[in-house]
């Protein structure tokens, strides 16, 4: 894989306290568990393991996401790297769902409801947001201001959620409305692009271990 390739590297936070008690979480602000921790400081040794260091790093308002970030830097040696926060990497919005245990969830809705919320591209729940809406105000963060530092020869690390990194993954892998709800981003897994400097991708490797 030539260095010359523009780097992006893409990381779903490690599991936070709501996942670990299958809660709604959205925009609310737990923090990572025990398990998380070791997912992030794991993200930042395979990081490590192939030679990776970065320039520049994004993450969300959300604690969970800047804690994982926090911690795969350290395992980098690069604790003193520029973050840049923005809300417009923040989670998907659930509204009236968040902080709700999934399965009460479709007591009260229906399965098929709360399932349409979760898997449909444009449907939103109750005062939420839905995957359209969290890609029409991550994909545009991307294209300002991610993009554009890729492009610039910077090598980007974004660390945020598995709904505001499937706007990013769904323009990188140039995903449809139909496939991208489907997509799973794994808790703490790396991503890695190497992106030709028309902005399409070069390879994508995911790194598992």
């Amino acid at each position: 894989m030539p260095n010359s390739s523009l780097l992006l590297v893409l990381l779903r936070h490690g599991e936070s306290e709501w996942n670990l008690k299958n809660l709604f979480t959205g925009w609310k602000d737990p923090d990572l568990t025990p398990k998380g921790i070791e997912e992030a400081e794991a993200a930042g040794q395979r990081l490590r393991a192939r030679g990776l260091a970065f320039d520049l790093s994004f993450t969300s308002a959300l604690i969970r996401a800047q804690h994982t970030l926090d911690l795969t830097l350290a395992e980098l040696g690069q604790t003193g790297l520029p973050i840049v926060r923005d809300q417009a990497l923040n989670e998907r919005d659930y509204g009236d769902l968040s902080g709700l245990n999934k399965d009460e969830a479709r007591k009260r809705w229906g399965e098929q409801q709360v399932h349409l919320w979760r898997r449909s591209y444009d449907v939103p729940p109750p005062g939420g947001e839905s995957l359209k809406d969290t890609v029409a105000r991550a994909l545009p963060y991307y294209c300002q201001q991610i993009l554009p530092a890729v492009l610039g020869g910077k090598r980007v690390l974004v660390v945020a959620h598995g709904n505001s990194l499937r706007a990013l993954v769904m323009v990188l892998d140039r995903l449809t409305p139909a496939t991208i709800p489907s997509m799973e981003l794994a808790t703490g897994v790396p991503i890695v692009y190497r992106l030709e400097a028309d902005s399409t991708v070069e390879s994508k490797d995911v790194l598992t271990d």
